[in-house]
């Protein structure tokens, strides 16, 4: 279980990893030279990455006031970022690279919220953070789920109420 200083340089290390990700993409497009093993490469690392996030806070608090709570809820959060990934990859294997993309004129990227992570983190908002994430990744999943349904299954649910 890690203290306060501990807190501080893994938000750090967390910030500097989304930063070079973000930066690599970009200069792979500037470039031209993108692959569609860096992209699976890509999603499979930031998913990993993101979900193992959520677990080790989860451990890390499990002696706060969350208790034996803290590592499930950390778990729940880790599993829906991983089922949107195995979501991603099927629609992708069935219909192609970035199909499962969520366009956005904005710009912002779902990946984006994960700033959220070590500023929520340094604020003193962990315990807050671990339940959010566990409801709002999971909300998220079955939301990107039921929108991309036909994409994931091949039908979409039937109408008829009998």
């Amino acid at each position: 279980m890690g203290g306060t200083p501990w807190h501080i340089y893994a938000s750090g290390v967390f910030v500097l990893s989304l930063f070079l990700d973000r930066a690599d993409g970009i200069l792979a497009r500037l470039k031209s030279r993108t692959s569609k093993f860096g992209h699976v490469y890509d999603l499979v690392a930031d998913s990993l990455s993101n979900a193992l996030v959520f677990v080790g806070i989860g451990f890390g608090l499990r002696g706060g006031n969350l208790g034996g709570w803290a590592v499930p809820l950390g778990v729940i959060a880790g599993i829906a970022v991983l089922s949107v990934l195995a979501s991603v990859m099927r629609i992708e294997a069935r219909k192609g690279e970035r199909a499962a993309e969520i366009k956005n004129p904005s710009g912002f990227d779902p990946d984006d919220a994960m700033l959220f992570v070590p500023i929520a983190m340094l604020l003193g908002w962990a315990e807050g953070l671990i339940l959010a994430a566990s409801l709002g990744a999971s909300l998220f999943a079955l939301i990107f789920i039921f929108y991309h349904r036909k994409n994931l299954f091949g039908t979409a649910p039937s109408r008829d109420p009998n």
